[in-house]
């Protein structure tokens, strides 16, 4: 008899623990992954200027304007709007902006985007976006590049240009340190 309820209680507590470890659901790997971008561009460089958060689409075979369309506000990436960070106050595009955390919008163009610094954080999109909470606007100018990025890409040039490509797309925009 005792036998026969220790095995029980082995039964049940096996089935707790084995529900407990069912329960547990890791998603899979997202289609847009995240990334990010800095400068210093090396990750042993613990004395950051610039931090880029973002997430990176695929193109799949469609046009760069049909996923970012001339003329209208987008995420600069997927799922949750581009957070940029800023250690240091820089001139972002020839304007002085404060050191802080900010959302980079973009609103591209066949000859030049227009980047925008927003106040606003934790936003998904460009859905909320609301230009009374835009810090800033400068234009950064598009050029073409030689090769094709099937992933959105955010990188940083030596001189700490920012740079964004997608397909054979790409945007510059100078950033320097405030003097």
């Amino acid at each position: 008899m005792r036998k026969s309820i220790f095995t029980l209680m082995l039964l049940a507590i096996s089935l707790v623990f084995t529900n407990d470890l069912e329960a547990q659901k890791f998603s899979s790997m997202d289609k847009s992954p995240l990334d990010v971008a800095t400068f210093p561009s090396s990750h042993r460089e613990s004395d950051k200027i610039v931090k880029v958060t973002y997430s990176r689409p695929f193109l799949k075979g469609r046009s760069v304007s049909s996923l970012a369309p001339n003329g209208k506000v987008w995420r600069t990436g997927a799922n949750e709007a581009v957070e940029i960070r800023f250690y240091e106050d820089v001139v972002f595009g020839g304007k002085e902006v404060e050191e802080g955390i900010y959302t980079l919008f973009t609103i591209p163009g066949e000859k030049e985007w227009t980047f925008i610094l927003s106040k606003d954080h934790n936003v998904w999109g460009a859905y909320s976006y609301k230009q009374s909470n835009d810090v800033l606007r400068v234009t950064g100018k598009v050029s073409k590049n030689n090769s094709k990025l099937e992933n959105f890409s955010i990188a940083f040039e030596k001189d700490m240009n920012l740079s964004l490509g997608w397909g054979t797309t790409l945007v510059k925009l100078p950033i320097t340190l405030e003097d």
